[in-house]
């Protein structure tokens, strides 16, 4: 897909990796529809994507709403005249052990809210985005691209039994909505990354980023802009389909 004069919306549009990836477009050609639950972030990544002189609209929107979800695909596509891309990035973490113990008694659990809060933004805000925009691509027989952002976390890592069960199962729906919607021109791929070098891994403890990096076999952690690049492979070959592209540095949890 030539990028260039295509709509395309991010979830999670107004800070970090969505900000990158809409910024990126931008420069490209794209149109960006950005879509977020903080209005201040929103406004600021709204900014930044103009400035490269692409045209931009903002949607503030709780992805876990589905009346929300619906609106929001409805207005962006009245405003910007379609809608050729998606990017599931939106996600949030609560990480917790499932249990923890001391002296052999029972401390803590994961709890509800913490499993249902993840759920509700990982699993069903992807669930109701990409409905949403197969619904508009499928409606305007025009084709398109659904890509959700998954992770490694995927197959599974200790302290984070809510986090890596939804980025399983937003990998999942890779592979369910890519057999469902080919016979629409649309094409549904994700992207695993590992480890990104980001705002929030620069507040980790310098002990436990140490302690990340070498479990990574290329001794580092993933830069922002190798997501970015990923992205763009994604949406260049055509016959990418179903399937997951892997960006971990060799890293295996």
């Amino acid at each position: 897909m030539d990028i260039k004069g295509k709509v395309v919306a991010i979830t999670g549009g107004g800070r970090g990796l969505g900000q990158a990836m809409a910024h990126h477009l931008a420069r490209q050609g794209a149109t960006l529809a950005l879509i977020d639950n903080d209005e201040s972030a929103l406004a600021k990544s709204g900014e930044m994507v103009a400035a490269t002189g692409a045209r931009v609209g903002v949607y503030l929107c709780d992805i876990t709403d589905e009346t929300q979800v619906t609106e929001t695909f409805g207005h962006l596509v009245r405003e910007l005249g379609g809608l050729q891309v998606l990017v599931n990035n939106a996600g949030l973490m609560r990480d917790a052990l499932l249990v923890k113990l001391e002296d052999g008694k029972l401390t803590g659990k994961m709890s509800l809210e913490q499993w249902q809060q993840v759920m509700d933004v990982n699993l069903t805000g992807t669930f109701l985005c990409g409905r949403e925009a197969a619904a508009v691509m499928a409606g305007r027989d025009e084709g398109g691209l659904i890509v959700n952002i998954s992770s490694v976390a995927r197959a599974g890592n200790r302290g984070q039994s809510n986090y890596a069960a939804t980025k399983a199962g937003v990998a999942a729906l890779v592979v369910c909505w890519a057999g469902e919607l080919s016979r629409y021109g649309i094409r549904v791929a994700g992207i695993a990354p590992g480890v990104i070098d980001t705002a929030m891994t620069a507040q980790m403890k310098p002990e436990a980023m140490a302690r990340i990096t070498q479990h990574i076999p290329l001794g580092r952690l993933a830069e922002v802009d190798e997501l970015v690049h990923s992205l763009q492979y994604l949406i260049d070959n055509d016959y990418f389909h179903g399937r997951m592209l892997e960006m971990d540095g060799g890293l295996r949890l």
